[in-house]
């Protein structure tokens, strides 16, 4: 049954103060005048599709949610606004965080569409009390990263593409450039599931820090969903939140038993022993890598290539491990400002990670649903170049190859 002129007007003024929006953006988003939007939400004034459709992308929503028997006024967007004050502030985190919602929506679509099996549900609960100390977040995020790579059966090889871990674990993901400061972000949907984002502008997000990342906000899918969707920002990684999701991105991409192993193979890696001597007058620590080398910086480079992290993430997972001294990271540190770490990758002749490639993955997953949709005629050739474009590829380009694959919508 439709929803009357005055219920969807109720529904578009508490979808917009949920947001914590004035009624100045919402007629700034669609070009209309304030009044407009005024006489929108008192019922006054017919709402057309394409306006309906602005506003629902404005709100984070889906359009069909404002003419549904029910209306649920928490939503995603609305509860990252509510953790997050100041994004309703920050014009372009909101924009990414809406075309975010968007692109998520437009995923599963074409998922449901193509007959695509999700089960969101089939992810595991952990249930672990909030921290209340950084190392209790740390032991949290370290334990639960081992228990996870256990449940999947990753063993101790590392991972050769994060993204598809996540996939086989029913979590999409996507890259999009984000702001500079935000890593990622995470976005829980009650019927669709988790959808990751993380940022892909380089160089900064290389694709190391970017698979860093992913692993990252996997934490907050395990374990942050009541929080409906999370944000994760350079600003706030002192929080006890994203102190776990660090501890668990190092445990889930560098686990303990796959470097003891790398190591062994290299001759390397005894764990430290210590013992502290005291003679009535000073404590002595003495501590010693017994039948084992210490740590080279070529090790270290071997390590980060093995694993499909940065060297710098390698060296403090080592310190952290115990396999190395404070001075030994300390030296290495300083050999890796000075460009040892980048001038040995090129004298053992390790290739650089394609970032161009790697930053297109999820477009080209994105894309080859739309063209599977349009060759089985559940999209239109105008839907297929709107989702396109989404994901900034052109489609120009790609009428000869339409002509094949979609011969009835290429006219």
């Amino acid at each position: 049954m439709p929803v009357s002129k005055e219920v969807l007007a109720g529904r578009l003024r508490a979808a917009r103060e949920a947001c914590q929006m004035k009624q100045e953006d919402a007629a700034n988003h669609l070009g209309v005048s304030r009044s407009t939007i005024a006489q929108m939400e008192l019922g006054n004034r017919a709402v057309t599709s394409l306006e309906l459709d602005g506003l629902a992308f404005l709100y984070g929503r889906d359009i069909r949610e404002f003419v549904a028997d029910e209306f649920r006024s928490e939503e995603v967007l609305v509860a990252l606004f509510r953790r997050h004050p100041e994004v309703s502030e920050h014009s372009e985190l909101q924009a990414v965080l809406q075309q975010a919602m968007a692109l998520g929506r437009e995923i599963t679509s074409l998922e449901r569409l193509l007959g695509v099996d999700r089960d969101p549900s089939a992810l595991p609960v952990y249930e672990p009390r909030s921290p209340q100390t950084k190392w209790e977040a740390v032991q949290q995020g370290e334990r639960i990263a081992g228990e996870e790579r256990r449940r999947i059966g990753l063993g101790s090889s590392p991972l050769q593409n994060v993204a598809e871990v996540l996939d086989s674990q029913s979590v999409r993901t996507a890259q999009l450039r984000l702001p500079e400061d935000v890593s990622g972000l995470t976005l829980f949907d009650l019927e669709a599931g988790a959808f990751v984002v993380v940022n892909n502008v380089l160089p900064s997000h290389s694709r190391v820090r970017r698979r860093f990342s992913c692993a990252h906000e996997y934490c907050h899918v395990l374990l942050d969903r009541d929080q409906k969707g999370t944000i994760s920002r350079a600003s706030e990684r002192h929080s006890l939140m994203e102190v776990r999701a660090n501890a668990f991105a190092a445990g889930f991409l560098m686990p303990r038993t796959g470097i003891e192993e790398f190591l062994a193979r290299m001759g390397k890696g005894w764990v430290i022993r210590q013992a502290e001597v005291y003679d009535e007058g000073e404590r002595q620590r003495v501590q010693a890598r017994p039948g084992s080398q210490a740590i080279q910086m070529h090790d270290l480079v071997l390590l980060a290539h093995y694993l499909g992290v940065s060297r710098i993430a390698a060296l403090y997972r080592l310190k952290n491990l115990r396999f190395l001294t404070e001075p030994e990271l300390e030296r290495l540190k300083e050999q890796e400002n000075t460009g040892m770490g980048k001038a040995l990758q090129d004298l053992l002749d390790l290739p650089e990670f394609d970032d161009e490639d790697a930053r297109n993955e999820s477009s080209r997953r994105f894309v080859a649903l739309a063209l599977d949709a349009l060759r089985r005629e559940e999209i239109t050739r105008a839907k297929f170049d709107e989702l396109a474009r989404m994901v900034n590829v052109a489609t120009e380009s790609l009428d000869s190859l339409l002509a094949q694959v979609a011969p009835r919508h290429h006219e």
